[in-house]
C-alpha cells in the first residue's frame, strides 16, 4: 500500500478523493481543487484506472461548464470504485472507454504520449479478468473502439493493439487481436508497421492453433496487404500460395473454392513473371486445377503447366496463338523465354541421368553451340543447377538440379535415395569395425613373433 499526501476540496456533495493522473491531467486537477486542508489518503493499484476516468471524463464534459461537469465527473469516478471494488472489470473497460470516446474520436486533444498512456490502462484490464471469456469481451471492446476512425493516427492505434496482443494469455484471443490490427492497418493505410510481423507468421499460427478456414482467411488479407506493396513480390507469391493451400478438395470446400479463381490466376502469373522462381507446387493445388476446365482460366493453367512439364517449344506454340493473352496480364515474351530456357535446362537435367550432351542443350534451348555454356553458368548463379562443364566430350555433368514439381513422385525418389545412403553408410560402417577388429587380433600375434 503506497501513501502519498493529497489536498481534497471540501464540499457539501460527497466525491471521491482526488487520484494521481498523467502530466495532463495533474495540470486539469490544480485548477479544480480549492487549497483548504490537506490529508492523507491511501491509494492503490487500481489508481491509474481511476485517474484515467477523472481525467478523460473532465476532458468530455469541458464544455458543459462547472456546474453540469462537477456532478458528472463525480458521479463517473463513483461508478468506477465501485466497478473496482466488485471486480466487474468488463464494466470497467466499457465505462472507461465511454469516457475517452471524445479522445479517440478528437485525439489531437492531448499529446500522443498522454493518449498512449490511457489506452494502455484500459488495455490492463485484460489481466485483470476473472475468465478468459471476460478477457474476450474486453478485448472486442477495445478493439471496436480503436478500430472505428483508423485514419486517425493509425501508428498509435497499431502500437496499443500489439501491447493487448501482448497482455493476452488466449491464443484465440492474440489472433483475434492480429486481425484486427491487420484490418486497422489495412484500413488506416499503415500497412509498414505491420509488415515486419509477417515473417513469424507460421510460428504464429501455430502458437494461435486456428482451425483451416481461419487461416485462409488471414493468408488471403496478408496476400492481399502485400499485392501491391514494392519489393515484396516473392512474399506476396508465398502467402498466395499458403491462401490456395487451405483448399483441400473436400467437400467442405465445394461452395468456397470458386472465390479462389482469382487469386489462384495471380499466382500462376506472379510464378511465371518472377525470374527467381523455378519450383512450385500449384499445379496439383485443387483451387489452381478448378481453372483446367474454366472457359474463362483455362489458358492461363496450360501456361502454367507449360512452365512446369515441357520445354520451350511448347511455350513458342503458344505464345504464337495467344499473344494477347500475354500482354493482358503483363508478361513480356523475350523474360518468359529467358524462364523457359532455364525450364527446360532443368527438364533435361531430370531425364538425362545426369549427363546432358551439348547437342540436346542447344535443341531444347532453341541455342548454338557456342550459347551453351553461358545458360549453364546463369542456371549456376540461380543455383538451380550444380554440375561440371566437360569441354573435350561436349558433355554437362549434372550432379543436383532443382525439381520444377516437388510432388509425391519426387518425394518417393528422396526416400529412395535416402534409403541408398542409409545403406551404403551402414556398409562402411561395418567395414571398417571389421578392419578394426581384424588389426587388434593381430597385434599380439605380432608381439610373439618379435619376442
Amino acid at each position: 500500500m503506497v501513501t502519498c499526501r493529497r489536498q481534497v476540496t471540501e464540499s457539501s456533495s460527497p466525491s471521491p478523493p482526488p487520484l494521481p493522473s498523467p502530466a495532463a491531467a495533474a495540470a486539469a486537477h490544480a485548477r479544480r481543487r480549492n487549497h483548504k486542508m490537506a490529508t492523507i489518503v491511501n491509494t492503490t493499484e487500481e489508481e491509474p484506472m481511476l485517474a484515467v476516468v477523472r481525467f478523460t471524463a473532465e476532458l468530455a464534459w469541458a464544455d458543459a461548464g462547472p456546474e453540469v461537469a462537477g456532478p458528472e465527473v463525480t458521479r463517473l469516478c463513483l461508478e468506477a470504485q465501485e466497478h473496482i471494488l466488485a471486480g466487474r472489470w468488463l464494466d470497467m473497460a466499457s465505462l472507461m472507454l465511454a469516457c475517452a470516446d471524445l479522445l479517440l474520436t478528437s485525439p489531437s486533444r492531448v499529446p500522443d504520449k498522454d493518449l498512449e498512456c490511457i489506452l494502455s490502462v484500459i488495455c490492463s484490464l485484460v489481466a485483470k479478468a476473472g475468465s478468459e471469456d471476460e478477457a474476450l469481451q474486453i478485448t472486442d471492446l477495445i478493439c471496436a473502439k480503436l478500430t472505428q476512425q483508423p485514419d486517425d493516427k493509425p501508428a498509435l492505434r497499431l502500437k496499443v493493439l500489439f501491447s493487448l496482443y501482448n497482455l493476452l494469455p488466449s491464443p484465440y484471443g492474440k489472433a483475434f487481436v492480429y486481425k484486427k490490427a491487420l484490418e486497422l492497418a489495412t484500413s488506416g493505410k499503415a500497412v509498414e508497421y505491420i509488415i515486419p510481423s509477417f515473417k513469424n507468421i507460421d510460428s504464429f499460427v501455430s502458437e494461435w492453433g486456428i482451425g483451416n478456414l481461419e487461416q485462409r482467411e488471414l493468408y488471403l488479407a496478408i496476400s492481399r496487404i502485400l499485392k501491391d506493396h514494392k519489393g515484396m513480390t516473392k512474399e506476396y507469391f508465398n502467402f498466395l500460395n499458403k491462401y490456395l493451400a487451405t483448399f483441400k478438395g473436400s467437400n467442405d470446400d465445394s461452395a468456397t473454392i470458386g472465390d479462389a479463381k482469382e487469386e489462384a490466376v495471380a499466382a500462376i502469373i506472379e510464378f511465371v513473371k518472377a525470374s527467381n522462381l523455378f519450383q512450385c507446387d500449384l499445379l496439383n493445388m485443387p483451387a489452381v486445377a478448378q481453372l483446367e476446365k474454366d472457359e474463362k482460366y483455362q489458358l492461363v493453367y496450360e501456361l502454367l503447366k507449360i512452365f512446369l512439364t515441357k520445354r520451350l517449344d511448347s511455350y513458342l506454340e503458344f505464345q504464337t496463338a495467344n499473344s494477347a493473352l500475354l500482354k493482358d496480364y503483363g508478361l513480356v515474351h523475350e523474360e518468359c523465354i529467358t524462364k523457359m530456357r532455364l525450364m527446360s535446362l532443368l527438364d533435361l537435367s531430370s531425364r538425362c541421368s545426369g549427363r546432358i550432351p551439348y547437342s540436346a542443350i542447344t535443341e531444347a534451348l532453341k541455342i548454338n553451340d557456342d550459347e551453351v555454356e553461358q545458360w549453364i553458368v546463369k542456371a549456376i548463379a540461380f543455383k538451380i543447377l550444380d554440375c561440371k562443364v566437360d569441354q573435350l566430350n561436349q558433355t554437362v555433368i549434372v550432379s543436383r538440379h532443382t525439381e520444377r514439381i516437388f510432388g509425391m513422385p519426387q518425394w518417393h525418389g528422396l526416400r529412395t535415395k535416402l534409403g541408398v545412403w542409409r545403406g551404403n553408410i551402414a556398409s562402411a560402417i561395418n567395414t571398417i569395425q571389421a578392419n578394426k577388429v581384424t588389426e587388434e587380433g593381430t597385434q599380439p600375434m605380432q608381439g610373439l613373433m618379435i619376442r
